[in-house]
């Protein structure tokens, strides 16, 4: 397959214009990489676990005893 036949089954599928799809760019992936990634990235997901962040946070005023049967009357 040609690359003009690839741009021409793009635009009949998308609905877009030769220009633009010549612009983005399109070709065939080959089937047996499995592991292609155009844009690899290594950095971690852009997430905050909102539980773990408040119990980093989270600090007591005055701290808690951990006997409180000397404290019991």
């Amino acid at each position: 397959m040609t690359q003009r036949e690839i741009d021409d089954a793009v635009c009949v599928a998308t609905g877009d214009t030769l220009c633009d799809v010549r612009r983005i760019g399109f070709s065939i992936a080959d089937p047996l990489e499995v592991n292609f990634d155009p844009e690899p990235d290594d950095l971690p997901p852009n997430i905050i676990d909102w539980d773990q962040l408040e119990l980093e946070r989270n600090y007591a005023v005055y701290p808690m005893r951990r006997d409180r049967r000397r404290w019991a009357a």
